[in-house]
């Protein structure tokens, strides 16, 4: 009856100690960035599309990126994992087609961008952010149907994508 006892307390403390990190991808899948990307094609203003979040609830956010001094700067927000997150600074390339910048706690990966560069796939290799960015306010759906492939490719769980409207 003590084993019993002492293999369910044994159990209830791993649950208990276990730390799940929150992520939308699977981190063993490869995931890739956009090596080609040019950063300032990105200049003007971009809406947030779509993200990945536990439930609707953050007002969609989006960026504004202008040539500047020392390279391509970003003023705005993006709801990040459900949370309204302000990302204002340069935008630093820290590798091919991934870029810090103030605010966000991980590098941004291009993962996608149309040939015209109206639609954008940022996500991050932890999988804890993961964001669609369009030029205009609303995608249409050949682009969406795109950048939910390029998602789906690089480990996002697709079930957990929101959609702005």
């Amino acid at each position: 009856m003590h084993r019993l006892i002492l293999a369910f307390g044994l159990a209830l403390a791993a649950c208990s100690t276990a730390v799940q990190v929150p992520g939308y991808r699977d981190p063993a899948a490869k995931m890739y960035s956009s090596a080609v990307f040019d950063p300032a094609r990105l200049e003007g203003t971009w809406h947030q599309a779509a993200d990945f979040a536990p439930q609707p609830g953050c007002r969609t956010q989006g960026l504004r990126f202008a040539a500047g001094p020392g390279g391509v700067r970003v003023d705005g927000g993006l709801c990040l994992a459900g949370v309204a997150t302000d990302v204002t600074g340069p935008l630093v390339a820290v590798g091919p087609g991934r870029f810090a910048v103030t605010g966000v706690p991980e590098p941004l990966w291009v993962l996608w961008a149309d040939t015209d560069v109206r639609t954008l796939v940022i996500g991050t290799p932890s999988g804890r952010f993961g964001v669609l960015l369009n030029r205009g306010a609303d995608m249409p759906g050949d682009r969406l149907t795109a950048a939910r492939e390029v998602l789906e490719w690089n480990g996002y769980d697709l079930d957990r994508l929101l959609i702005s409207r």
